[in-house]
Formats: C-alpha cells, structure tokens, sequence
C-alpha cells in the first residue's frame, strides 16, 4: 500500500488539466513556447540555482524544478496522441508499470516501433525525456526508488520508437542513469547491462547513420534556439563518453582489470577530444591509470600516462603565494589542491621509476642476487630490437593529447627510459629522475601533518638507493648507497611512537636491520678480498662488528614489537608477521655467529645466543605446518646449523678448559 501510494506522488492527473484534449502544437505557438519556457526554467533551478541553496533546504530548487517538469508532462499528455500510438499511460499520470528494471534487447531498438521522426515517435520521445528529466531529478534529491521508476517509464516510451537521430541520445542517456543508479546500489551486473546497451547503441548508430543527432534540450526549443551540429555531436560524444567512464567503473569492481584500463584510457582519450575536463582530476585519474600499466610491466604506457599528467596538470596554471592565499580563502584552496594533486602525480612518478630499476634489477641478476653479466651483455645486444619495438608499439597506441600538447608531452616521455636499464649509467638517470620526484612530493607531504605519507616517501627514496646499488660495481661506493639509506630511515624510526605508529615502525626496524645487514656482507666481501680474518686490521673488525650489531638489534627490535606487553613471545604468529619474524630470527642467528671477538668467552656467548635463535625457527616450524612453506630456505639451513654448533661450541668449552 505504502508503494502504491508513494507512486501517485509522482506526477498528479494530467486529466484535470484540460477538459479536452488539443492537437499537438505546432512549434512556434504561444502555446508551445509556454511549455519551452517551462523546460528551460526547470533546467536552469536544477543545474544553476541549486548550487546556491541553503544547507537547511538543500533541494529546495530541484523541487521547484521538479514541479515545472510535471507540468511540462501534463501539458504534452493534453495533446492529442499520433496515429497508430497507444496510449501507455493512460490519461491518468498516475499509473506506473511495476516491472523490473530489465534492459530491452538493442537489436529491437532499431528494428522496432515507431519512426524517430513521426508524429507518434516525436511524442513518445518528448514524453521519454521528461520522465528522464523527472527521474534523474528524484536522484539528486535522494528519492532513488522514484527515481529508477521515472526512468524505467522513459525506458518504456522509448520501447515504442526505433532509435534515430531524433532519440537516440535519449536511448543512451537514459541507460547511462540507469547504469549509474544501479551500481551506486552495488548491483554491478545490473548496471553493466544497462551501460553495455548503450555502448552498443552507439556504435551501431555512428555505424549505420552517423549523423549529429537531436540533443535532449531541443525538444523543448523554440527554432530560434536550436543547437548546431557542431553542438549537438559534442553532446552527443560527452554522452557516451560517460558510459565508457562508467563502464571503466563497473569492469573494475567485477575484476577485469584489463578491460577497465582500457576503457579509463579511451575516456581521458575522449575527454581530452571534446575538451571536457578538469586539468587536476584529468591528470590525477591519468597517474592512477599508469599505476595500473606499471604493474603489467607496461612501461611505456605507464610512462605516457604520467608525462600527459604533468603537461595536462599545468594547465590548471600557477600555484598561488602563500601571501595570496592568506588573503582570500579560494586561492588558499586552490593553493592547497593544486599543491596535493601535483605532489601525489610526484608519487606515482617516484613508483615508475621504482618499479623499473626493481625490474630490471630481478631481470638481470643471478641466482644469489647479483647482477649476471652474460645476461646483461645478451640483453644489451636485443636492445635494438626491443628500440624498435617500442616505436611500433608508440604508434599503435592510443595517445594522449592534442596539437598543442603532443610536442609537450612528448618532451616529458624522452626525459626517462621505458625500457629497463641495464648498466649503472643508464640506472642513474632513472634514479635521478626520482629522487626528482622525492623532493617535489616531500614538498607537499612533509612530517608534520603527513606522517605516513612523508615516511612512504622516503621509504620509496630508499629502495631508488638500493635498486640503483644493484648496479654499482665498485663496493664501497654500494656501501655508502646503503649508509644514505641509513641515514634518511633511522631518525625516523627512533622518533616515532610505537603506540601510535607500531606498523610502521615495524616496517623501519625491518628495513634498517636488512639495510645494515647488506653492508655488513659488502665490508666482508671487500675484507675478504684483502686478506682472511686473521690479518684484518683493528679497524676494519670494529667497523664490522658494527654493522653486525647495529642488523641484529634492529631484527630484534622487530621480534620485540610482536611481544606481549610483559615481553612475551606470541606463541602463533599471525600470517602477514610470520615470514618476516622467523626471518628475522635466522637473521639474527647468523649475525651472531658472525661476529668477530678474540675472547672465548664472548665467542661462546655469541654462538649460543645463534643456536638459540636457529633451535626457535626449527621448533616453531616442527609445531606449526602451515610454517615452512613461508621460510625452506631459512628452515634448511637452520636445520643444518642446529646440527653443527653444537659441535662447535663443544669445541670451544674444551679449548676454554684446557687453556684454564
């Protein structure tokens, strides 16, 4: 009852409104021009004076709008129904058809119904455009249920006409609204069904006519006031450039990836076209989409993606002064938006950068990390070729811009590689265009205000540092890569506070305690270069030990966070904690063994401190299944050391005892 009733609410009985039906007026009458103006009012309360409404009556002119629509729908009942039509309503405004919002079959709605151009088929479409108009009006004021019905009924009007230049963008606006109600309500196949008709609908109507159709608004136009074709294919384009936007919405809640990319790419393609955007929401979405390409290893993609956001975000023009924006709150906001949109399209040029050296970099080394070259010189003798490829693939693309951005654009692309870097050279200039990136992000999203952020940032930094280490070849200049890396994370890591920044922190300790864990077998491999462990002078064992220790307690930092607060061990780690603890415990294991001492007695100290921790991985494993999958490697070689210091700490007591 309650449904029942809601339903007479949306349009009152056009009977009432005249005693007799009149024929349908002509264009230019006064009585036609009467209906016009009242269109034009309801669109002008609805798109401009609504912006302007009062917090306490939001929707005050889209009601107002909502009441000349109806009468615009009334007046268009009173006239007399084309030849041949049925009147599927009635003349009272208050019947709705119940069903189901289910799309009607494309291949009907250009085979079927009316002509667009008949008397009957110009009615329906009228008819169609108001219920539109009406339902999209119940939309924006939150009366989705009245909404989908209106639109539902405009649905139904159309059912009766063949599409055609004169309806067709009604065909696909409707289905656009309709897609968009339906996915708001997380129904996604619903909405893709809508939005997947009006797609096709549009391509067979640009295939089998082409011409620049009747935009909506004319049909409620004096002659005078007509559009022009340039105007109307404009519309018409923008039109279905929002169901290729929302289609890219609707591929990417299903998970088809790929399919979503695309249809982002053609969007901003489109947008780009009919110059139709906003510069910092076009970029922004721009460098969101190159994330997508990065991931697939698609760095050319990526790369053009990211410079068409950096020309494109330039012309939303300068930053305002702080002095600016302390004086008028608009330029503080638009200070304050443009600082952060160009600082986050920074970040993601800081993950292209990345992305590339971490790729190259697991591309070309060996099977214990370091860089294979055989491999290296065979990749540089297919690099032609790769060259090559990347020109046809440049042409085959669909790129971003237009005369007056291409050039620029362009200029940006030939600023950094797309292809992998395979010598430290060509690493470099990846990495410095980052580390360009780093600064102008950190600009932005600096400590105070934006701790995550700014810690991101200089966790990005680091890894450039150690992608680009992978490449040097002279060690100790690798060893002062990974100092900087020190250097930059360990203040951080001892000022914040675990209680408010725990994961984080332990992110750091994980990182330092590897950081300084990769320097401490740098310092080894050059000492073992120079000589074995008995001749190493003073100062070269302490800076060793160091290094060691300085790992060890950060691993074990790491371990401590995971305690209970009476410094318990958790008794089962939890999965994403599981692989870096018993790591960490191997790690500090092997560190322990390795530390340099002349007295037996911290030599003891050290290897059972690493049997210990080597006997906890082997334990853990042994009560928990699930558990060596995440560590084989680590588990074999614990397994074996378990086995053998035993013997060496059996050893060392005796020599003790016998020196005693």
């Amino acid at each position: 009852m309650a449904v029942k009733c809601q339903r007479r609410l949306l349009l009152p009985s056009c009977s009432r409104m005249t005693e007799k039906k009149t024929n349908m007026a002509s264009i230019n009458s006064v009585e036609w021009r009467s209906i016009c103006d009242k269109f034009t009012n309801a669109q002008r309360l609805a798109e401009t004076e609504s912006r302007n409404d009062p917090e306490n009556d939001p929707f005050r002119s889209k009601y107002k709008a909502r009441e000349l629509l109806r009468e615009v729908y009334c007046s268009l009942k009173s006239f007399e129904a084309g030849d041949g039509e049925e009147d599927a309503g009635g003349e009272n405004c208050e019947q709705r058809p119940p069903d189901q919002p289910v799309d009607g079959q494309t291949e009907d709605a250009f085979s079927q119904g009316f002509s667009g151009d008949s008397p009957a088929g110009m009615r329906a479409a009228k008819l169609g455009a108001v219920e539109y108009y009406l339902g999209v009006n119940h939309v924006d004021t939150e009366e989705l249920s009245a909404g989908q019905e209106h639109l539902m009924n405009c649905m139904k009007m159309l059912e009766k006409c063949r599409a055609s230049s004169e309806n067709v963008s009604l065909f696909i606006h409707v289905r656009n609204q309709l897609g968009i109600l339906w996915a708001g309500r997380d129904e996604t196949e619903t909405a893709q069904g809508f939005l997947e008709s009006a797609e096709s609908i549009y391509q067979r109507y640009m295939k089998e006519d082409g011409r620049p159709p009747t935009d909506m608004t004319e049909y409620f136009t004096t002659e005078e006031n007509l559009l022009t074709h340039q105007e109307r294919t404009k519309r018409f384009e923008l039109a279905y450039t929002h169901t290729m936007y929302y289609l890219a919405q609707v591929y990417k809640n299903l998970g088809e990836n790929e399919r979503a990319a695309t249809y982002c790419h053609s969007t901003l393609q489109r947008q780009l076209q009919l110059n139709q955007f906003s510069p910092m929401e076009w970029s922004l979405n721009a460098a969101t989409l190159s994330q997508y390409y990065i991931t697939k290893g698609r760095y050319m993609e990526g790369r053009h993606c990211l410079a068409a956001a950096t020309v494109i975000s330039g012309l939303a023009g300068e930053v305002p002064s702080e002095a600016a924006a302390q004086e008028s709150e608009t330029e503080s906001e638009r200070r304050e938006q443009l600082q952060q949109k160009r600082a986050e399209i920074a970040r993601c040029w800081i993950k292209y950068c990345l992305n590339l050296l971490q790729d190259a970099k697991k591309l070309l080394e060996d099977n214990i990390g370091e860089l294979d070259t055989d491999r290296q010189d065979e990749l540089k003798r297919a690099r032609r070729q790769e060259e090559e490829e990347e020109e046809k693939g440049r042409k085959s693309a669909l790129l971003f811009g237009s005369e007056d951005t291409f050039d620029s654009i362009a200029s940006v692309e030939e600023k950094v590689m797309c292809l992998f870097p395979l010598d430290f050279t060509e690493a470099r200039t990846v990495f410095l265009v980052g580390q360009n990136y780093v600064t102008q992000a950190k600009e932005y999203f600096q400590m105070d205000g934006y701790v995550t952020d700014h810690i991101e940032i200089l966790q990005d930094h680091s890894s450039l540092f150690r992608a680009l280490a992978f490449f040097e070849e002279d060690l100790e200049r690798r060893c002062k890569m990974h100092k900087r890396r020190v250097d930059m994370l360990e203040p951080i890591c001892n000022d914040l506070n675990s209680r408010y920044y725990l994961l984080i922190r332990r992110q750091l300790m994980f990182e330092l305690a590897e950081t300084y864990n990769e320097m401490m077998d740098l310092k080894l491999t050059l000492a073992n270069r120079q000589a074995d462990n008995h001749s190493l002078d003073g100062h070269t064992i302490k800076k060793f030990n160091h290094l060691c220790s300085a790992s060890a307690k950060y691993f074990q930092m790491f371990l401590d966070s995971l305690c209970s607060p009476e410094g318990k061990p958790p008794e089962h780690l939890e999965e994403e904690v599981l692989r870096p603890a018993l790591v960490a415990r191997f790690r500090v294991a092997r560190l322990h063994s390795k530390l340099i001492s002349s007295s037996p007695p911290v030599q003891l100290e050290n290897l059972n401190r690493a049997l210990e921790n080597y006997k906890y991985v082997v334990q853990y494993c042994e009560a928990h299944p699930e558990a060596p999958a995440a560590v084989e490697t680590e588990l074999e070689l614990s397994t074996e050391m378990v086995g053998l210091l035993p013997l060496k700490i059996n050893r060392l007591k005796s020599r003790m005892a016998a020196n005693n």
